[in-house]
């Protein structure tokens, strides 16, 4: 079994549909650790030696957000400036996460096709996680294949954003449960709740 942790970070989550629908989802998953930064840290005052042993004591290493200006919402980039320090994530003797994995859960407000070379986006989605990606490669953590909702903002039916919400959920345990195939997972730019890479046994 592995040990999940999951940190949640939305400045304005009663304004969400699709990002409190999958919060109150993974909150149903069992034996995950799930953390909503803005509620813990309403001052941003993170306590650097918790978190630090948060990410010792935890396998998979999730964030859950909304993009924001084609970044993190900002208590996630307060979080990684003081936790991740040299000497504990990366620099000489900063091995603590290596062999880690990171992972996102990430709401787009735009739909699918704006996130191509012809879009109004101009670039795919991936492309903007880059630095995370970088952050994690820094860390000597694996990142996968981050699960995201395009079009967030205009979801057209409560079934979409359910379906979403409970594809979530599904991923969360499925990681929990050594059952999801990281591999698989990785030949997808993005997953989502239809193209989950879950294992099924013979």
């Amino acid at each position: 079994m592995a040990k999940l942790i999951t940190y949640f970070a939305h400045p304005g989550q009663r304004f969400s549909r699709s990002n409190v629908a999958m919060m109150k989802a993974a909150r149903g998953v069992k034996d995950i650790t799930y953390v909503d930064l803005y509620e813990e840290y309403p001052r941003h005052d993170i306590d650097v030696a918790r978190e630090q042993q948060r990410l010792l004591d935890h396998d998979v290493i999730l964030f859950q957000f909304p993009l924001y200006w084609y970044s993190t919402p900002s208590i996630i980039k307060e979080w990684q400036d003081l936790v991740l320090q040299h000497g504990f994530a990366y620099g000489h003797e900063g091995d603590k996460l290596a062999g880690k994995t990171m992972m996102l859960a990430i709401t787009a407000g735009g739909p699918q096709e704006a996130y191509t070379a012809k879009g109004y986006q101009h670039y795919p989605l991936r492309t903007f996680l880059t630095p995370l990606e970088q952050t994690a490669r820094l860390c000597k953590m694996r990142f996968a294949a981050p699960y995201a909702l395009y079009g967030a903002l205009s979801a057209e039916t409560d079934r979409e954003i359910a379906d979403h919400a409970a594809g979530y959920a599904n991923l969360l345990a499925a990681i929990r449960d050594d059952a999801f195939d990281f591999d698989a997972a990785d030949k997808h730019d993005v997953l989502g709740f239809d193209t989950l890479a879950i294992k099924t046994e013979a």
